[in-house]
């Protein structure tokens, strides 16, 4: 342990420390984007409707209006612009020798490590959102039922073809 971990202890809420002392990759800064944009998508709709039945129903039952139209948009605001950002930070993965470690959360943290010999098959997949962006999500397929399926959103598309390639090459060399 060097000096300086010792005297400055890892803050649990920094995501960035949190990746760095892990030795992972954070995923593309651009993940927080499509997070948001797709919280907009569905954040708002729910607020309208909040909005519609602040406005034609509370008025029947004699209650304060305005108050659930403020709360719905208060909600969707901070869904919109505070969480997303949160979530993409709290990603990181490395690929290394033979296997695929992939971290996130916060709260709850989970931490996959997938073997590249239990690997079945690899998707590269991308949504219209991450499209927009130049993002894929690599999904890996292992044997078993439980877990069998390890998603890893917000890479860059060329770099998630790369690793969705080196996974295939140690599936090949695993099984020649």
């Amino acid at each position: 342990m060097t000096e300086s971990a010792a005297v400055h202890p890892v803050d649990p809420f920094d995501p960035q420390a949190i990746n760095a002392t892990e030795g992972l990759e954070p995923v593309d800064p651009a993940f927080a984007k499509v997070l948001r944009v797709t919280a907009l998508f569905n954040m708002v709709p729910l607020a309208i409707g909040a909005s519609v039945f602040d406005r034609l129903l509370i008025p029947t039952i004699g209650g304060p209006c305005g108050v659930v139209t403020t709360l719905a948009w208060i909600a969707a605001a901070t869904a919109v612009l505070a969480f997303p950002s949160r979530r993409a930070q709290r990603w990181g993965f490395k690929i290394g020798e033979g296997q695929l470690r992939v971290a996130r959360g916060w709260l709850f943290r989970t931490d996959t490590i997938v073997p590249f010999v239990r690997v079945q098959h690899i998707d590269v997949g991308q949504g219209p959102v991450e499209r927009w962006f130049g993002l894929s999500h690599l999904i890996v397929h292992t044997s078993g039922t439980h877990n069998s399926t390890v998603t890893l959103p917000g890479l860059p598309a060329d770099l998630a073809a790369a690793m969705r390639e080196t996974i295939r090459r140690h599936i090949q060399t695993d099984f020649a």
